[in-house]
């Protein structure tokens, strides 16, 4: 089942640190099947507010991105990052091929009735 990290950055003032971080992060996560699928892209916030920037990587997995995350590799280059912008990260299991809400909404329904 694929897996992703998403971050959700504050603007920050480029700064060479930065730039140092985006050119080496790709070869930290490739080792592990990760893959950009949103970066340095403008979205549309369409409910609420969502200032600065959002980035997605995905992984095969939530054991491949968990090991990315912990690497040795990452884990050298994540300071460039931290200091300079803040952020929301998370790693979150995506829902396998064919998945269908309609045993989550009865699990829910059922959740409900028993209150």
């Amino acid at each position: 089942m694929p897996a992703y990290v998403i971050a959700h950055l504050q603007s920050a003032d480029p700064h060479p640190d930065i730039a140092e971080y985006m050119e080496r992060i790709p070869a930290t996560f490739e080792p592990y099947g990760g893959r950009f699928l949103v970066h340095a892209t403008e979205h549309e916030v369409k409910e609420g507010a969502w200032p600065g920037h959002v980035v997605m990587i995905g992984f095969p997995g939530i054991t491949e991105a968990r090991t990315w995350w912990d690497s040795p590799a990452y884990q050298e280059i994540a300071p460039l990052r931290s200091r300079h912008i803040e952020g929301d990260i998370i790693l979150v299991e995506g829902v396998p091929d064919g998945y269908d809400p309609t045993a989550t909404v009865k699990a829910m329904r059922e959740a409900l009735a028993a209150d």
